[in-house]
């Protein structure tokens, strides 16, 4: 995978190449850029997708040291990503499950040309719902979050209704990708402290003081939301789009929070329509 370097040091990214549209597609906590894997090949040659792997305790590439990751500094870290690669005001930028680009486009709204929240932290819901809460809670016990990666190292408890990855789908996460997400935290104990610092930093009223941003916002915005999701209130979906002044909304039958993979192919055709219309 090709790095780029950023304030914090180093971050892979994958960039599926090509002149098409740039999409820059974020993702959410204790996970990695696979989570964008199907959304990307349905995708295809019409868009240039780069996938950032963020530093949310799953990236394998060592910070510099003291850097601290809040939510806002991650936010920000996703636009200094597209400010290293030069990436235009056609740039589309996509984030699931997390809520950074909300504050990007709060404090940095030129950098954003076009913006798509599907499925993600918003408003009061911050940490959002049982899986929010849970890692929430791992991250103020010591030890808790080493604790929490082992026990999802058992594949059966993966699927225990209503923890962890599995309250984020509607239908099961692909071993694999669960394999991969949890082996940094399992293994790494710097990255285990990236993610417990960046939650320990989180305050409940972050979301809503992106409000008067998104508020502000006056671009291209599309918000795409499961209607089965249990972490993200399937309402805030149509309160953000009603927040925006160009926003559109997407609802998705038989889909949670982890919109790319429960319905890759109905957020690709929703973002691909987007563009389209302009």
């Amino acid at each position: 995978m090709p790095q780029v370097e950023l304030g914090v040091g180093p971050i892979a990214y994958e960039d599926s190449g090509g002149d098409g549209v740039p999409v820059v597609l974020v993702h959410g906590p204790a996970q990695d850029g696979t989570v964008w894997r199907h959304v990307v090949d349905r995708l295809g040659a019409a868009f240039r997708c780069l996938v950032p792997t963020l530093p949310y305790g799953s990236h394998r590439l060592p910070l510099k040291p003291g850097a601290a990751l809040t939510p806002r500094t991650m936010g920000l870290l996703v636009g200094e990503f597209a400010d290293a690669l030069a990436l235009g005001d056609e740039t589309v930028f996509v984030e699931n499950d997390g809520g950074r680009l909300q504050q990007l486009v709060t404090e940095r709204p030129e950098r954003v040309g076009r913006l798509v929240i599907a499925g993600c932290e918003a408003f009061d819901n911050y940490p959002p719902g049982a899986g929010g809460k849970l890692l929430d809670v791992a991250s103020r016990i010591p030890g808790g979050i080493a604790l929490l990666a082992h026990g999802l190292a058992v594949r059966p408890l993966r699927r225990v209704p209503g923890t962890g990855y599995a309250v984020m789908a509607h239908r099961p996460v692909p071993h694999d990708l669960i394999d991969q997400w949890i082996e940094p935290l399992r293994k790494n104990p710097a990255a285990r402290r990236v993610l417990v610092d960046y939650l320990r930093s989180v305050t409940k009223t972050d979301m809503m003081a992106a409000v008067a941003g998104l508020r502000a916002y006056d671009r291209p915005a599309l918000v795409v939301w499961g209607r089965q999701d249990r972490m993200m209130p399937p309402e805030h979906g149509s309160r953000l789009a009603a927040l925006l002044p160009q926003g559109r909304l997407v609802e998705l039958d038989r889909c949670g929070t982890l919109i790319p993979l429960d319905r890759p192919d109905g957020l690709a055709d929703a973002i691909r329509e987007f563009v389209d219309k302009g």
